[in-house]
């Protein structure tokens, strides 16, 4: 054997060390974070991890790419800063060897520590935010794990910034110490954000739970009404699956000048919402609408389960076919709990019913893409939009919805009455979440809608699930004695069939709809329209609307790159559909039975 000279031994070390195997945690390893915020007005967060009982001479630590409830690869390991570790005082080696994954040379070295910052920038409920005033700390964006070891309880402790006084967690505290935190594993860690500073917090009793509300950033919201809203939710919720899982729950809420989203978790959820909007009912209606969908999830999706979603795999993503039913059937009955709630009256839940399939059936992309390869194709395109978005993807959320109401009024109509779509949610939830301890297939969801409508659904998943046939409303809805009815079916209006913002004295396209006059005479995203005819118009919508017909040709002038050019376009009818649901004449006995049970009348 050739002896190897220094030189080489040194690189056949430093390969042997960056390839080594992870070490695994044991049981008797401690896993402890203290957080700190020496510089929270710049927006960042110090993480010092400690590590001991390690066995092993290597360690690896990683960084989430990914947040539960949020189907996109974030790369969180992009605002991590700092990263260094030591032993007995002393800095050991310490090297990223993958986008999120450190590989720590620790020897004999039983214990370590580990340090690093976070930048936290990005106001949304699926990211971490950091300033003077408060933190949010979404958890997988903020904590590093042992590599193997997902399994490993933890310890946090915070230490607050200057002037904070509260923390709002669903993690549990470790004795009478608020700012110190403990967690059995990290799917629960991961799965449970943290948020520090003043927020003004409140509770309620609902459905045998202990409910927390954290109100970050101030509003006008009216905390009594807001308690018996949200427990009128809780109990419309619960009665569904006869249980809640969890002993406490908490509500984080910021509140900004526009706010809006959510995102579900295991025993919390994070919603946005507009600080002033709480004095307005619609507005009001829609938090109330956004809290009831964020915390059915507690049940379909967090327990009731695609297989897919669990245990996770923090590194990449985890794909399923089956998020219409996660979050459309979710979307679906947010508004159902606002009906049984009481907080909509009859009128006013089929006026959101068919706002919804409005919103739902003006997407092009409903066309071009199914429910199941929307779902699947989440990771890539619904958090990924594009100018060309809305003529490409279908929404597993409100098409979601739109499909889980068609079965719902079949199992109402199968039943006379007797049962609904509930019934199918109580036993998933019981069978899968509770008895077998897994997530469901497509084909044991599908098997269980079967059982409930009656009858053999290939022929309903082949259109409507993975393919791309139109919804048939007037079948369900007539049912219940409803029909649908389009309020532009009889508009003749034209239109250049582009999305125009105007600001700055400019008129700049940021959308151009497929099939449509500027998509087939070759208007572009980021083309500045100066003039109609040669004319310059401020709003280009609304004069074509009073001043033109169907078929009319026109030219378009546009700067393109600089460039001038002129289009000459032929003007198109106006596709657009603005739904309404009524009466289709007098209803049956069948139809009323139907139309009670599915009205909550």
């Amino acid at each position: 054997m050739k002896k190897l000279s220094g030189l080489s031994s040194c690189l056949i070390l430093l390969f042997m060390t960056i390839s080594a195997p992870a070490s695994a945690v044991t049981s008797k390893t401690a896993i402890n974070y203290t957080v700190t915020f020496p510089e929270a007005q710049a927006h960042y967060a110090n993480i010092e991890m400690t590590i001991s009982g390690i066995k092993n001479t290597t360690t690896d630590v990683k960084m989430p790419v990914w947040t539960p409830g949020s189907y996109l690869v974030r790369e969180f390991a992009k605002s991590v800063e700092g990263f260094a570790a030591f032993a007995g005082g002393k800095e050991i080696p310490a090297i990223k060897i993958t986008k999120n994954t450190w590989r720590i040379s620790n020897g004999k070295a039983s214990s370590i520590k580990i340090v690093y910052k976070v930048y936290a920038f990005e106001i949304s409920v699926r990211t971490a935010f950091i300033d003077a005033s408060h933190a949010f700390l979404s958890t997988s964006g903020m904590f590093m794990y042992p590599a193997d070891s997902l399994h490993a309880p933890s310890t946090i402790h915070i230490k607050p910034y200057k002037g904070w006084t509260t923390v709002s967690t669903s993690l549990d505290h470790v004795g009478d110490d608020p700012f110190t935190l403990y967690s059995p594993n990290y799917d629960i860690l991961f799965d449970s954000p943290i948020e520090v500073g003043t927020q003004d917090v409140f509770g309620f009793d609902a459905a045998g739970v202990k409910y927390e509300v954290a109100m970050c950033g101030g509003g006008n919201y009216n905390r009594e009404q807001m308690k018996i809203d949200l427990a009128k939710i809780v109990e419309a919720e619960t009665a569904i699956y006869h249980e809640n899982p969890n002993k406490r729950y908490v509500f984080i809420v910021h509140n900004y000048v526009k706010g809006g989203g959510g995102l579900e978790h295991l025993s919390s959820t994070v919603l946005g919402a507009v600080r002033d909007g709480y004095a307005t009912e619609g507005t009001y209606h829609n938090f109330l609408s956004l809290a009831a969908h964020e915390h059915f999830h507690l049940w379909n999706v967090k327990r009731l389960r695609p297989i897919a979603l669990g245990p996770f795999d923090y590194d990449t993503e985890n794909y399923t076919r089956s998020l219409w039913i996660a979050e459309g059937f979710t979307t679906y009955y947010q508004n159902v709990i606002m009906r049984r709630a009481g907080l909509y009256k009859p009128d006013e839940y089929l006026g959101v019913v068919a706002a919804n399939i409005t919103s739902a059936e003006n997407l092009k992309g409903n066309k071009t893409q199914s429910l199941s390869d929307a779902s699947f194709d989440a990771w890539i395109k619904y958090y990924r939009p594009t100018e060309n978005t809305p003529n490409t993807n279908a929404s597993y959320y409100g098409k979601g919805a739109n499909v889980a109401m068609l079965l719902d009024l079949e199992i109402i109509r199968h039943s006379k009455g007797a049962q609904c779509l509930d019934d199918v949610m109580k036993y998933m939830y019981d069978e899968f979440y509770k008895v077998k301890q897994r997530g469901y297939t497509e084909e044991e969801f599908k098997a269980t809608l079967e059982k409930y409508t009656g009858v053999n659904l290939d022929d309903f998943y082949q259109k409507y699930v993975s393919g791309l046939a139109p919804l048939d409303y007037d079948r369900y809805l007539g049912y219940a004695g409803y029909k649908l009815v389009d309020d532009y079916a009889a508009n003749n209006i034209p239109t250049l069939g582009v999305t125009i913002v105007t600001g700055g004295g400019k008129s700049m396209v940021t959308g151009v709809m497929r099939d449509g006059a500027g998509w087939i005479d070759g208007i572009n995203v980021n083309d500045e329209i100066t003039a109609i005819d040669g004319a310059a118009i401020p709003e280009i919508d609304k004069f074509i609307a009073a001043n033109k017909k169907v078929g009319d040709k026109i030219s378009v002038s546009v700067i393109r790159d600089g460039q001038k050019m002129v289009l000459p376009v032929t003007l198109l009818r106006n596709p657009g559909v603005k739904y309404h649901i009524e009466d289709k004449g007098t209803p049956t006995a069948e139809m009323l039975a139907v139309r009670k049970k599915w009205m909550h009348l």
